[in-house]
């Protein structure tokens, strides 16, 4: 491996996490606050508990981080290529071919100008984690969110319980400065971890992605629809999302739902 690449974004990034997790936690654990109180008490479950959720969440942001968003296969195999044949929208609407990768896009997918890939159901290329969000790691980034956010409202608490604002300006920002500096962290992370969960939520939910939310009037497939084509209810919009049930291509829904709309009412 070339030296430069040990210098990667990705890898400063993903560096930077780590270090940014652990280190707050060791703050958490070296203060008073009561997660050492219930140290020094002996009652090592809750502390053993807390970091477990800590290792999960850090684990978690290494997998959706690094595992295959769902490219688009620049070379696809035969089996690939008949299924997308067949799965073709109306000539209405032909799938696009990318101008950078020159594969044919199924739809819902776009290309990454960061990764230099196409994605299938793109949602967005996240900076934090330098990774595309997609239809393969999309699930997994939805649970991520939500046990970071358990254990960053809890590391809020932690803080909170170890600040003592009952004392002289100087003592205190000696004794509890750097808490006091991880608990306005913990806060602002807490709000964002909020924010992305409620969003995302809300898209599986109505089963669209956060590129589409935002341009679906420069999307082709969704520029000449009334509403989302697909969405299949709150039900199937999440066992879908989360469990791959019912399975089928984005293409036939599309037309399904096509034909549906345009045919005439009895």
């Amino acid at each position: 491996m070339a030296p430069w690449a040990l210098l990667s974004p990705g890898v400063l990034v993903r560096t930077g996490h780590t270090v940014l997790t652990w280190g707050i936690t060791l703050v958490l654990f070296l203060h008073d606050t009561e997660l050492r109180q219930w140290e020094e008490q002996g009652e090592l479950l809750l502390p053993l508990t807390f970091l477990l959720l800590v290792l999960g969440s850090l684990l978690l942001y290494l997998a959706v981080s690094l595992m295959d968003p769902g490219y688009v296969n620049v070379q696809p195999q035969p089996q690939e290529l008949k299924e997308e044949q067949t799965a073709m929208v109306p000539p209405a609407i032909p799938l696009r071919r990318c101008r950078y990768c020159l594969v044919l896009q199924p739809l819902r997918a776009r290309h990454c100008r960061e990764c230099r890939r196409c994605v299938r159901r793109y949602d967005h290329h996240c900076p934090w984690m330098e990774n595309c969000v997609g239809e393969r790691n999309h699930p997994l980034f939805v649970v991520y969110l939500a046990l970071q956010l358990v254990v960053l409202l809890w590391g809020l608490y932690l803080a909170w319980s170890g600040l003592r604002f009952f004392q002289p300006w100087g003592q205190w920002l000696r004794s509890s400065g750097l808490l006091f500096a991880t608990f306005l962290l913990l806060s602002l992370f807490s709000l964002v971890a909020s924010l992305l969960l409620v969003s995302h939520l809300y898209l599986v939910a109505s089963n669209t992605t956060t590129w589409e939310f935002i341009s679906s009037h420069r999307i082709a497939y969704l520029r000449q629809r009334p509403s989302n084509p697909f969405d299949r209810g709150l039900t199937r919009n999440l066992a879908h999302f989360f469990c791959g049930w019912p399975s089928g291509s984005w293409e036939t829904l599309w037309a399904e739902e096509e034909e549906e709309g345009s045919s005439p009412a009895v």
